[in-house]
């Protein structure tokens, strides 16, 4: 059941989870602080154990409450006639987005999706621009930039044949990407060492041949294509200036989405590790388990840097189709054995396993995500080959001394490892949904809830 409410984002009524009791809401700004209830607003929960989940980059407040009463769902009728156990929910909503374009399985799709249709000064055959919905959200979360994002608007719509359109609309899509004046993001942008993943393709490549590549990977994506999809994407950068416009909303995306990625990692750390902190001091017998999606399984992830010493409440971490780097982990990268990942051992502060369920069918983090995360200048086939870039949603935690790689199927028959980083190959059920983000958001399965449920042992 749903019930509307007012957002704490300011932006009008949202849907908020009541199918489960009890479940909070907690909002979070882009600098990690809360926007609803009292600092401890989780303080008093009659329960033993809460289920704490963070929506990703795919998310409006009003989706990620659709998002939440999805995947709870199975929760009450799995944990039926375990005696002792008193689950209550915690939604984490935080500024973030999806572009109406992006499907998400088992949603019906907006009217602002199918409204989507490219400009009467387009070309025949065009790539759709940006919907009023998309605008309006991205002029939300960036303020100040309507007119940036009027102009990119008519380029996505006019679709110009020169190259001076596309370093203008480069220029302008990164601008949203930019770090306010006296903002915190900066510090937070990070899965690997500085030197080890600066400068980003998606900030600094050149705008043509970005576009040029995400049009050909966009081209190139089928139901089963995985990462080795790249591997023959050089071949297929042809199509001259106009047709590398259908890659310039790509473009669009992933910068906005790496303005996200840095958010995720401020408000985890800032906002998420220290509330759960405060939680362990005010509710030291309430077991936490975290759940994220996306860029908000990189915001739970980060919030294990922001967790105080000395508080032991998080008992599981379950990780689903991560947009950040699957290194995150590592002590030790394999490219740079001196270097660490920005999460470095942390699993240990998590007094149970962190668990990355991943898929080979989410093609936002096997083809997108390495083409905007690689290095300016790398080309398109050494990106295909090139682990650096890969995502932990693409093929889980490596580089993580005795981590384990379970099947689904084995994680639900054999439960999950007590400790330490646990990757479950979630392909079998994350399968569905088309460009361009694949099956990135095929995520509301009872199978992935007996996972969390599993890794937390909750009713055992």
């Amino acid at each position: 059941m749903l019930l509307l409410r007012q957002s704490a984002l300011g932006r009008g009524p949202v849907m908020a989870v009541t199918g489960v009791e009890p479940y909070r809401e907690i909002t979070f700004d882009a600098d990690g602080d809360m926007r609803i209830g009292a600092p401890d607003g989780l303080r008093g929960l009659d329960v033993t154990d809460l289920v704490m989940f963070a929506h990703g980059w795919n998310n409006s407040p009003s989706v990620a409450a659709r998002l939440y009463s999805a995947f709870f769902a199975p929760f009450p009728r799995l944990l039926a006639g375990r005696p002792g156990v008193r689950l209550g929910y915690a939604g984490i909503v935080w500024p973030s987005m999806r572009f109406t374009d992006e499907p998400i399985p088992d949603f019906e799709p907006s009217a602002a999706a199918l409204a989507v249709s490219p400009g009467p000064g387009a070309a025949p055959g065009a790539w759709p621009g940006l919907d009023k919905t998309t605008r309006d959200v991205l002029a939300g979360l960036f303020p100040g930039h309507r007119t940036t994002l009027d102009r990119l608007t008519v380029l996505l719509d006019e679709q110009p044949d020169s190259q001076t359109a596309f370093a203008e609309f480069g220029s302008l899509a990164r601008e949203l990407a930019a770090v306010p004046a006296g903002g915190l993001e900066s510090c937070f942008a990070d899965d690997l060492p500085h030197d080890e993943q600066s400068p980003p393709a998606v900030l600094f490549e050149d705008p043509l041949t970005l576009c040029t590549r995400f049009a050909a990977a966009l081209d190139a994506q089928s139901p089963s294509l995985g990462l080795g999809g790249l591997g023959g994407l050089g071949s297929r950068l042809g199509g001259g200036v106009t047709g590398a416009w259908k890659g310039a909303k790509e473009l669009l995306r992933q910068t906005t989405y790496y303005a996200m990625k840095r958010r995720a990692g401020t408000v985890g750390e800032l906002g998420l590790g220290p509330l759960l902190g405060r939680l362990s001091r005010s509710s030291p017998g309430v077991r936490v388990h975290l759940v994220g999606h996306s860029q908000g399984a990189r915001l739970v992830a980060f919030a294990l840097r922001g967790l105080p010493e000395g508080a032991h409440n998080v008992k599981s971490v379950t990780l689903l189709q991560g947009a950040f780097s699957h290194y995150a982990f590592a002590t030790s990268l394999p490219h740079a054995p001196h270097s660490a990942g920005a999460l470095a051992a942390l699993q240990h502060r998590v007094d149970g396993p962190v668990v990355a369920c991943y898929s080979r069918h989410d093609s936002a983090l096997g083809v997108i995500y390495p083409l905007a995360s690689s290095l300016a200048g790398d080309s398109a086939t050494a990106v295909g080959l090139d682990r650096r870039w890969w995502a932990m949603g693409h093929d889980g935690i490596q580089a993580v001394a005795g981590a384990r790689r379970l099947t689904l199927e084995e994680a639900l028959r054999d439960g999950v490892p007590p400790r330490g980083c646990v990757s479950v190959d979630a392909a079998s059920v994350v399968r569905r949904g088309g460009p361009p983000s694949g099956a990135h958001s095929d995520i509301c399965h009872e199978e992935l809830a007996r996972v969390v449920l599993a890794a937390g042992r909750i009713g055992r």
